[in-house]
């Protein structure tokens, strides 16, 4: 498989993973934990997303946010892209494989 690698020139794939876990938590305080990151840090790297994607993503509530249908489209392909990636960075090297 062959990617087009100017097409992630300009973005963070850190993003990638706080939209995840902002869409499975529904709660920007809640990600920032998970996240160990602030508060802040989540809603900025939420404006980025917003910014990137041209769309609100998710709505406030009176119990946090809940994803757009937007959100929902990206979580459909990224959740499963994801996994995979991660499950590619958890194996353990064996020894020798240095």
């Amino acid at each position: 498989m062959i990617i087009n690698e100017k097409r992630f020139r300009g973005v963070d794939l850190n993003l990638l993973v706080t939209f995840v876990v902002l869409f499975r938590e529904q709660s920007v305080s809640n990600a920032a934990k998970h996240l160990l990151v602030s508060q802040p840090a989540v809603s900025g790297s939420l404006a980025r997303l917003r910014e990137r994607f041209d769309d609100p993503l998710f709505l406030r509530t009176g119990k946090g946010v809940r994803p757009n249908r937007k959100a929902k489209e990206i979580a459909e392909v990224l959740l499963p892209a994801l996994s995979s990636i991660a499950s590619v960075i958890d194996v353990e090297p064996k020894p020798g494989d240095v």
